[in-house]
């Protein structure tokens, strides 16, 4: 039983205030510094934002034959979609524009085949902290968009009680918004709940996929990526982005995220992992899951 708890403790104690304000000076390699909110940034919200484009442009193009429904209200999109089919199909020495004929890839493959690397969840090479991500293939650059952190979003006044009763997975923003990224449970219920209110006929305005074992956003498996240690060093640090009101609405469908609250005025938070050095295949990803605003 003390065994159990201990390996409760360990994986909870990152998100218990009381033990990071007493651990803030032990653990400076789990700390980043910057000197105001606005300068939390590895790189720019325009390469956040045109890495995410390019990877949801490709999984789009590598399900086309199941956007009918959406392209049918967006014809002008169809055809732009077309031609980059045409072309795909073209680079990959499939000679026809055929939909029916068109290779499908697995969501992996296409972020292989976008971004040049792979991640996945297995097995934590740090002992007793279940589950990491890897990089399973290829080679990632310093300051790549490695991973996403899914979850509900949740502003400062709203409630996430009983969805935080030993969770690990609450994500807190320098602002105080909060991420739940846990995939069981009532996390799971609110998430696919609030998922399907904002659902617009065929459009989708985030994704569900994450909560289970084959997600369509392969970079959707940030909340597992585990703390750096004194053996490990950090590797990603997370990095606020706030969806612009132009994203492409027949995108939104790749979101891992999802406002608790319906407001239309309200941007979109997403988490992501920023690759802080060169990363290799075969290495775990580690983060600072602290960043000090001075």
């Amino acid at each position: 039983m003390l065994r159990a708890l201990r390996r409760r403790w360990d994986a909870y104690k990152y998100r218990f205030v009381p033990w990071l304000a007493l651990n803030l000076r032990r653990k400076r390699r789990t700390l980043r510094y910057v000197p105001e909110s606005s300068q939390d940034k590895i790189i720019s919200d325009e390469d956040v934002f045109e890495t995410l484009l390019k990877i949801f442009k490709a999984l789009f193009i590598n399900d086309f034959s199941r956007q009918a429904p959406i392209l049918a209200f967006l014809p002008e999109i169809k055809y732009k979609y077309l031609e980059l089919l045409t072309a795909e199909q073209k680079l990959s020495k499939v000679h026809s524009c055929d939909r029916q004929s068109q290779h499908v890839f697995s969501p992996e493959e296409v972020l292989f085949n976008t971004l040049g690397f792979m991640v996945s969840r297995d097995r934590s090479s740090l002992v007793s902290a279940g589950t990491g991500v890897f990089v399973t293939k290829g080679f990632v650059p310093k300051g790549t968009v490695v991973s996403m952190y899914p979850g509900t979003v949740y502003r400062k006044h709203e409630p996430i009680f009983f969805q935080s009763l030993g969770n690990p997975f609450i994500f807190r923003c320098i602002d105080g918004v909060l991420i739940d990224g846990n995939d069981k449970g009532l996390s799971r219920s609110v998430y696919r709940s609030c998922c399907r209110r904002d659902q617009l006929g065929p459009f989708q305005m985030s994704d569900e996929s994450w909560l289970t074992a084959a997600p369509q956003n392969p970079l959707a498996v940030g909340q597992y990526v585990n703390n750096c240690s004194h053996e490990k060093a950090a590797n990603v640090c997370y990095q606020e982005f706030d969806v612009p009101a132009y994203f492409p609405v027949e995108l939104k469908q790749y979101l891992p995220n999802v406002i608790y609250s319906h407001d239309i005025e309200s941007h979109l938070r997403c988490i992501v992992l920023v690759t802080l050095r060169d990363i290799k295949q075969g290495e775990e990803l580690f983060s600072n899951y602290y960043t000090v605003v001075s």
